[in-house]
């Protein structure tokens, strides 16, 4: 009786031995495609430590998994606070802001020098612009002499009534107010044309300053 469990006993070890030996033969294979690494970081007083796992004392820095032969199997991230997750995307997206300005400063500069190639055209077309705007201003101004003429009219008109000259007809006195109003347009607009030249002039100045550097480098 005995005999016949022990000997269903060893059939049973036999069994077992045989579905788990070729399970631990995968693991013990696994372990060796794939052995524990050594993680190495540089702390905050500048000392190298390495460990068999993640170091607490570089929670905060990055750290380096290495592989038995010494390279770099993967870069541990820090472990960031939320405040920290909070300052690190903040920062990246300065960074990121700052290289679209780059990029579109670069797109500027290119344009620019599309634009003006050399000293010659970038003179001439600030001299064109300048042309422009006193073809306009010039316009004002004879404005003003037709109306200057227009009032010495109203005015010798408007001598009869210089005792009293709100016995002036209606219809002359509004011709003072319609001239008046008329002059002060031209005035306010010939301002803001002699604006525009000075908008135009500082503009171009500050392009040649630019396209001085460009043209250097090209």
């Amino acid at each position: 009786m005995l005999s016949s469990a022990a000997a269903a006993l060893s059939r049973s070890m036999l069994v077992f031995a045989g579905l788990a030996l070729p399970a631990l033969g995968a693991l013990a294979q696994k372990g060796a495609d794939n052995p524990a690494g050594i993680y190495s970081c540089v702390d905050a007083s500048g000392r190298t430590l390495t460990s068999d796992r993640p170091i607490a004392a570089c929670a905060d820095r990055e750290q380096r998994e290495l592989s038995p032969s010494g390279g770099t199997r993967r870069i541990v991230e820090p472990t960031w606070t939320a405040e920290e997750l909070a300052v690190r995307e903040a920062k990246k997206r300065e960074a990121q802001q700052a290289a679209l300005r780059a990029q579109e400063e670069r797109r500027r500069e290119r344009a620019l020098l599309v634009r003006y190639p050399n000293a010659e055209v970038h003179d001439r077309e600030r001299k064109d612009a300048l042309a422009q705007i006193d073809v306009v201003l010039q316009a004002a101004r004879n404005r003003l002499v037709e109306l200057a003429e227009s009032r010495r009219q109203i005015d010798g008109e408007m001598e009869f009534y210089v005792k009293d000259p709100s016995k002036a007809p209606a219809s002359l006195r509004r011709q003072v107010e319609d001239n008046d109003q008329a002059v002060a347009v031209q005035n306010r607009f010939i301002r803001e044309q002699e604006d525009e030249k000075r908008r135009v002039n500082a503009r171009f100045d500050e392009e040649r300053v630019r396209l001085i550097k460009l043209w250097a480098q090209k």
